[in-house]
């Protein structure tokens, strides 16, 4: 039995190291990141599509829920639109470090959805989140676009994950992901027309090795990753796949230091901050977990 543990253990982090590499095919794919998302969500939502009917999923929603998804898909789409502009305007490792503050979102999000009072230790949290962001602002003046663009992803990112804590009690994960894609597709379709742009050759006509990466995106990063990430809590806790998935800026920054070292080699004082915005969202994942815990303790106990 530990051995398949293990099996699971390891699949969680092939999938947390597939996350960080997301931002690594950003910056290898030649389009804009508005073409890039709408690309993404269009081949994965075609992808979902194909395994619903080979699982033979019935995805009946009523037309209520189907509009809560509808809003939820496009705020998934400006979440990927925002990381990979930030990627654009500044590197993988400042658009990574300012995801990881996302946790910092949740603290003040999740209260408001949930109807709980706001935790003391989230406040203090909150502050050393701000400090790092702080940090590596203050040293990376030269990235502020990319800093902004980062911070709006991870507000947009904490929005879809904290909907998305509530669809998953009623619907199954394929489901929700599949008409969240194709209401992303659609959202970002009318964007464009609307922006002047058209869906003629030319829109279609990219480099070969642009659809190469394209298609790992939506295949590998998105569709699989969604549904692998769901299967490994069959086997492994929740708490433990999210405090894994908090790993990912730093596969992803070190991938990034690997590939382009020299757009990704940044100063001291940012990777002071982005430790502080790590280290801050662990802390955050265990005091959560300690907390449930003890509750439940209670819970049996009286």
């Amino acid at each position: 039995m530990p051995n398949v543990k293990l099996k699971y253990y390891l699949h969680l982090h092939f999938l947390v190291l597939i996350a960080g590499f997301t931002a690594i095919l950003g910056k290898k794919i030649t389009i804009g990141a508005l073409e890039l998302v709408w690309y993404r969500m269009a081949m994965a939502g075609i992808i979902m599509f194909i395994f619903i009917k080979i699982i033979k999923l019935n995805i009946k929603v009523s037309k209520r829920t189907l509009l809560q998804f509808s809003i939820a898909g496009v705020i998934i789409a400006l979440h990927w639109i925002t990381f990979f502009e930030a990627i654009n305007q500044a590197n993988v490792s400042i658009a990574l470090a300012m995801f990881s503050s996302g946790a910092f979102f949740a603290s003040f999000i999740e209260p408001l959805f949930f109807k709980r009072r706001i935790l003391g230790y989230e406040i203090v949290f909150g502050v050393v989140v701000i400090l790092g962001v702080l940090l590596i602002t203050s040293s990376e003046m030269g990235y502020i676009n990319g800093i902004i663009l980062g911070l709006f992803s991870a507000l947009f990112s904490t929005l879809f994950a904290v909907i998305n804590g509530r669809f998953i009690e009623q619907y199954r994960a394929t489901v929700i992901s599949f008409y969240e894609f194709v209401s992303g597709v659609v959202f970002l379709t009318i964007f464009i027309v609307l922006s002047g742009k058209r869906f003629n050759a030319e829109f279609f006509t990219l480099p070969n090795e642009d659809w190469l990466y394209l298609f790992i995106l939506a295949s590998v990063c998105t569709a699989y990753a969604f549904i692998g990430s769901v299967d490994v809590m069959r086997y492994i806790s929740p708490f433990t796949v999210i405090l894994s998935y908090n790993l990912e800026p730093i596969y992803g920054i070190a991938i990034a230091l690997v590939l382009f070292p020299e757009t990704e080699k940044m100063s001291s004082q940012f990777y002071l901050g982005a430790i502080l915005i790590l280290i801050t969202v662990l802390f955050d994942a265990i005091f959560k977990n300690y907390k449930s815990r003890k509750i439940k303790s209670n819970e049996i106990t009286s």
